[in-house]
């Protein structure tokens, strides 16, 4: 049986732009503030990094979720949904935290957004096995 990811491999372009984004954000940082390794203890680069490490930690768990999920024929509408949903908080994540002191609702809606689209992704692949 031959199987497409064109719904994961969507999503994961958009979201390989906006990383990117963030590893361009660091990097005219680290230019511009003429340091090389960690943050020199600037705080809107520390922020950066953050961001781009937070990232890093999430998103390719949460593709690999919803390939999976693909692979096993999962609904179309929940893949769309989800993976729409992990662009959206992603994005939201990096606004909170780059825009604020740390504490803001665009950080919040991201993180809980990003971690109930991996739940439910998780979820739906462990019932797939078990029904």
């Amino acid at each position: 049986m031959e199987h497409s990811l064109t719904i994961t491999g969507f999503y994961a372009g958009i979201l390989a732009l906006l990383y990117i984004a963030l590893s361009f954000k660091v990097i005219g940082l680290r230019r511009r503030l003429k340091i090389g390794l960690g943050d020199g203890g600037d705080k809107e680069l520390s922020k950066a990094i953050r961001v781009h490490g937070n990232f890093v930690e999430y998103v390719p768990f949460a593709l690999l979720l919803l390939a999976i999920l693909e692979i096993n024929n999962g609904s179309q509408f929940v893949m769309h949904a989800l993976g729409g949903a992990l662009v959206t908080c992603r994005f939201l994540h990096a606004i909170g935290i780059a825009k604020s002191s740390g504490k803001s609702w665009q950080r919040f809606v991201g993180v809980l957004g990003t971690f109930l689209a991996m739940l439910i992704l998780a979820i739906m692949n462990i019932a797939y096995m078990l029904f």
